[in-house]
C-alpha cells in the first residue's frame, strides 16, 4: 500500500508545483471544461430519460408483477447511471488528453524546468495523443458494458463495477500521464514499460487518485493539470539521475 500512497501523493506534489504558475493552472483547466460541459449535458439528459431507457431495454418485464417490474428497472437504472459515470470518466479524460495536448504539453514541460531542466526531444505528437485518447476511452465503453451487465446482480454488482472501472481506467491513465514525459526523453513503449514495471503500484495509484477525483463535480476540470504535473514528477521519481534540485528541496519539507 505505500506505493500505491506514494502515487496518490504525486498529485499533491504536482499542485504545490503548479501553485507556483497559476496561469499554466488555468490553461490546463479550459480544454477541461469544454468537455466537461459537453458531457454532463449528455449525462443529464440521460438522468431525466431514465424511466424510459429502462422500460425500452426490458420490455420483458412489461407483464411481470409491480414489485418486480419495478425492482430489474430500479438496479437496471441504477447500473445505467454508474457505467454511464465510469464512461464519463474515461471519456472524458480520452477527449481532455487529445484537445488539450498542446496545452498540457506546456504544463508537463513547465513542471520538469520547475524540478530541474533537463534535455528532452519532441513530445508524443497530436496524433499519437489521440490514438492514447481513444484507448482510454475504449475501455470505459468496455467498464460500462461491464457494469450494465453487473447491474442485474442487486447492490453489489454497480459497487463492484465501480471498483473494478476504477482499477481498470486508473492503471491506463497512470501510463498515459506518465508516457509524456518519458516520451521525450526517446523512450518507446517497450522502454517504458521496462522502466515503469518496478514501480507499477505507484503508476496506478496516481492514475487510480485522479479517476476518484473525477467522481466529484468539477473535480475532473480540476485534476486534469495538477495530474499532468505529478505525471511528471512520478516520472522524474523513476529517474533518479533526473531528480533536479527541486526533488530534493520537497523531500526537506516533508
Amino acid at each position: 500500500m505505500r506505493d500505491y500512497r506514494a502515487g496518490a501523493a504525486c498529485l499533491g506534489r504536482g499542485w504545490r508545483l503548479l501553485k507556483q504558475r497559476p496561469r499554466l493552472l488555468l490553461l490546463g483547466m479550459l480544454p477541461a471544461f469544454i468537455v466537461w460541459v459537453v458531457l454532463a449535458t449528455a449525462f443529464v439528459l440521460l438522468i431525466l430519460n431514465i424511466g424510459g431507457v429502462t422500460a425500452w431495454m426490458t420490455p420483458f418485464a412489461d407483464d411481470w408483477a409491480d414489485v418486480a417490474r419495478q425492482l430489474v428497472r430500479f438496479f437496471l437504472g441504477l447500473a445505467l447511471v454508474v457505467g454511464s459515470v465510469l464512461l464519463w470518466s474515461a471519456t472524458f479524460t480520452g477527449l481532455t488528453l487529445t484537445i488539450g495536448d498542446p496545452f498540457y504539453e506546456r504544463i508537463w514541460r513547465a513542471t520538469e524546468d520547475m524540478i530541474g531542466p533537463v534535455k528532452l526531444g519532441e513530445g508524443l505528437g497530436f496524433w499519437h495523443s489521440a490514438l492514447d485518447g481513444l484507448k482510454l476511452a475504449a475501455v470505459g465503453v468496455l467498464t460500462s458494458v461491464l457494469v450494465l451487465v453487473s447491474g442485474f446482480l442487486p447492490v453489489v454488482g454497480p459497487v463492484l463495477g465501480i471498483v473494478l472501472g476504477l482499477l481498470l481506467s486508473g492503471r491506463l491513465l497512470g501510463r498515459e500521464l506518465v508516457s509524456r514525459p518519458l516520451e521525450a526523453r526517446g523512450m518507446d513503449r517497450h522502454a517504458q514499460r521496462a522502466l515503469l514495471e518496478p514501480h507499477r503500484r505507484r503508476v496506478m495509484g496516481l492514475g487510480v487518485a485522479t479517476q476518484a477525483c473525477f467522481f466529484v463535480p468539477f473535480g475532473g476540470v480540476l485534476v486534469m493539470p495538477v495530474a499532468v504535473a505529478a505525471a511528471t514528477v512520478l516520472a522524474r521519481d523513476v529517474l533518479p539521475d533526473e531528480r533536479g534540485p527541486a526533488y530534493v528541496g520537497e523531500l526537506r519539507s516533508y
